[in-house]
């Protein structure tokens, strides 16, 4: 009896132990998706200013190509844009009439992942929520040809050739995760091959729908995966003439911040679940959240304890002393 109860102990203290491991290391991977990302911040005034500073003199290192991406999971087969969204990518579009411009249409995106990349297109159709298949493409199509990647509710208020003179760079909101609404790259860029390699892997169900999309395809993964990119690089005290890192441009949309020089934002958020607005408070409030997560933890642990002693004082001894009473 005694042996049964001790075994029952240690393997519930292996599993509360290894729980509270996993809990730790999963805050230690969100820490580095939401703190102190790696990269070199540049501001969308910094940009105008060395283009015009130096003119076209540098490479050129991105194509002249604009993608945007249209999946209407609402109505499915129908490619014709919203009037508003229309709008939108009118002003990328006339802005700049040297730009190859692309609408890449759920048909066209799943044809380009079949022909160019099958081995993901197991992957890609298997996706839980559709915003996932529109977040995977974009990876891909950098990969695949570079440009300049927005989505659908960002307009641009002028030429984007300023933009291309850096061989990637992400869009950074200035709290939180990374964003990736707005991309751009080089083609063949080591970085989205990492990326692009890493969606089988990080291909889980997270049960809520914020979590599944943000972690398995959207701005935690990408995030996570410039974090371990950047770990990878050779360190700038090592060869300070060389460098290796790449850019984030800021794009925060809070007063007192850099100016957007390149860029609006307008209507979003199709693919908001019932648990978004849940996530993005906890964001707000990361801190706080993080104090409650612990003590919540603690109080659990506690809780746990006084009922194993109680258990053990109240149940076995009590057992015990009734049996030692008959004992001849």
């Amino acid at each position: 009896m005694r042996l049964s109860i001790r075994v029952s102990f240690v393997f519930w203290g292996i599993a509360l132990l290894t729980g509270i491991c996993y809990v730790i290391s999963r805050g230690l991977v969100f820490k580095q998706i939401f703190m102190n990302h790696a990269g070199i911040p540049i501001s969308q005034p910094e940009v105008a200013n060395a283009y015009n500073a130096s003119g076209d003199s540098r490479p050129q290192l991105i194509p002249k190509l604009i993608h945007q991406v249209f999946h209407n999971w609402h109505d499915p087969g129908n490619e014709v844009l919203p009037d508003d969204w229309d709008k939108v990518r009118q002003t990328c579009i006339k802005a700049n009439p040297d730009f190859n411009y692309t609408l890449w249409t759920e048909k066209s995106s799943r044809d380009f992942i079949e022909r160019e990349y099958a081995w993901f297109l197991h992957t890609y159709d298997g996706y839980r929520y559709p915003v996932q298949r529109v977040d995977a493409v974009r990876y891909f199509i950098l990969l695949h040809y570079g440009g300049i990647y927005l989505d659908l509710d960002n307009g641009c208020k002028t030429d984007l050739t300023p933009l291309l003179y850096y061989p990637t760079w992400i869009t950074e909101p200035g709290r939180g995760a990374l964003s990736n609404n707005v991309l751009a790259s080089r083609p063949n860029h080591p970085f989205w091959n990492r990326l692009t390699l890493s969606l089988m892997p990080w291909d889980y169900n997270w049960f809520f729908p914020y979590v599944t999309i943000s972690y398995a395809s959207g701005q935690w993964f990408v995030s996570a995966i410039w974090q371990e990119y950047h770990s990878l690089l050779p360190k700038v005290s090592e060869n300070p003439d060389i460098e290796h890192r790449l850019y984030r441009l800021m794009m925060d949309d809070r007063a007192g911040e850099d100016p957007w020089v390149y860029f609006t934002q307008e209507r979003g958020g199709t693919w908001i679940n019932w648990d978004n607005y849940l996530f993005l408070m906890i964001g707000d409030h990361l801190f706080l959240f993080v104090l409650l997560l612990v003590s919540s933890i603690s109080l659990a642990g506690w809780l746990i304890t006084r009922m194993i002693r109680k258990y053990k004082t109240g149940g076995y001894s009590r057992l015990k002393t009734q049996l030692n009473r008959y004992t001849i």
